[in-house]
């Protein structure tokens, strides 16, 4: 008989600690707390004529709103987007590390920021870029919370919409006692993401797209996290999957890099936000 209680540990260790490498150390509880203050999170940033819609970023597993973001943000910043991002999924006694809880409450809090960001704004729709869950969590409020009504476009950079295998090793899982549950248990938004969970059954049963939304979904070849990475791919109408390799084939970027710092995969980003002003994304994007 497997002594699974000495196995266990282990397991859910290398789990834990493949979800982490989504994101970047914490910086200083400081920094953690809110974007800074000369940067984006301005509420008084009032959209232009060119770009009519605030952009949300949304942070992905073990993120906030400032680790996550400190590539992207004044990156779309630079080419004149008002930018706001939010702290969502904490769990109590847990600073500066998110995205944890159960991803349907998470969802909540989305459409709450969203609103927020409208009402300073002044516009009527926003546009979402999520990393890791948070390309794939704003798909439940744009689906059952009413959130179609209030997005333009989900751009998603290496989501999990279907979930992930962790390379396989969600499935080795049933075989320890007690495994699941204490995933479930301790960090919601773990358990919701493997393939397969309940969570991700509901949202993706009747399809994966909801009318009026345009969907992006910006993927590597070399994702070890969101396993296979074909499984980040939407299915549906206003759909476009990118894989970074079909752009720049010697782009190595995996599951972290395409998030925090691959400009290639930024510039993919804003032609996502700007179709009608799309420029073709190459290797040489990595100089724009």
């Amino acid at each position: 008989m497997l002594p699974w209680k000495r196995v266990l540990r282990p397991v859910i260790a290398l789990l834990l600690t493949a979800a982490i490498a989504t994101l970047p150390a914490a910086t200083t509880a400081q920094a953690a707390t809110a974007a800074p203050s000369s940067g984006w999170n301005n509420y008084s940033c009032q959209p232009s004529t060119a770009h009519p819609r605030p952009v949300v970023l949304v942070h992905g597993t073990f993120g906030n709103s400032v680790d996550n973001w400190l590539g992207l943000a004044p990156y779309l910043m630079k080419r004149g987007y008002c930018v706001f991002s939010l702290d969502y999924g904490q769990l109590p006694g847990v600073p500066f590390f998110h995205g944890l809880g159960p991803i349907e409450k998470s969802a909540g809090q989305l459409d709450a920021f969203v609103d927020k960001v409208l009402a300073a704004t002044g516009a009527a729709e926003a546009d979402l870029v999520g990393h890791s869950q948070g390309g794939m969590m704003p798909r439940y409020y744009l689906k059952f919370l009413g959130g179609a009504a209030e997005v333009n476009a989900l751009v998603g950079i290496a989501p999990d919409n279907h979930g992930t295998t962790l390379s396989g090793l969600t499935r080795l899982l049933p075989y320890f006692p007690g495994a699941e549950d204490l995933l479930s248990t301790a960090t919601p938004a773990l358990a919701d993401q493997i393939a397969g969970s309940a969570f991700l059954t509901k949202l993706n049963a009747g399809g994966d797209t909801v009318p009026g939304v345009r969907y992006t979904v910006i993927a590597t070849k070399y994702d070890q996290v969101v396993t296979p990475y074909r499984s980040q791919y939407l299915d549906g109408p206003d759909v476009r999957n990118v894989l970074l390799q079909d752009l720049c084939p010697v782009d190595f970027s995996e599951h972290l890099a395409i998030g925090l710092f691959d400009r290639i995969a930024f510039h993919e980003v804003v032609n996502a936000l700007d179709p009608a002003r799309a420029r073709p994304t190459t290797c040489a994007s990595v100089f724009s």
